[in-house]
């Protein structure tokens, strides 16, 4: 009887950071998916093995956590329109890194 030994393969399957970006894009309706995909990729950052999906995985954590930072400290200011801007800037940042982030995913590129 031959025995071969087991080897652990590390496949890059991207669809666990296709299932965090959609739940970043649910910010707008929601804000608990985009939380839900925090914690869900807090708990991959060990686990993950693959350069492309940590260097993804990283780039949404850094995305939803300078979102809310600057978001927090727009919705904190007392004048309305320095907190309509800041809120507004922080909202179009976080689409365009979605984004970004989403189309390198899906094109198999690191970020």
């Amino acid at each position: 009887m031959l025995s071969t030994p087991l080897h652990r393969a590390s496949v890059d399957d991207p669809s666990l950071a296709h299932l965090l970006y959609a739940l970043m894009s649910a910010f707008p309706v929601f804000f608990l998916p985009t939380l839900v995909g925090l914690f869900i990729n807090l708990g991959q950052n060990t686990s993950c093995s693959g350069d492309m999906l940590s260097s993804h995985l990283r780039w949404q954590r850094h995305s939803i956590i300078g979102f809310m930072l600057v978001g927090g400290i727009g919705l904190s200011l007392t004048q309305v329109w320095l907190s309509f801007v800041i809120c507004l800037t922080a909202t179009l940042w976080f689409c365009h890194r979605i984004l970004k982030g989403w189309l390198n995913l899906s094109d198999g590129v690191a970020i």
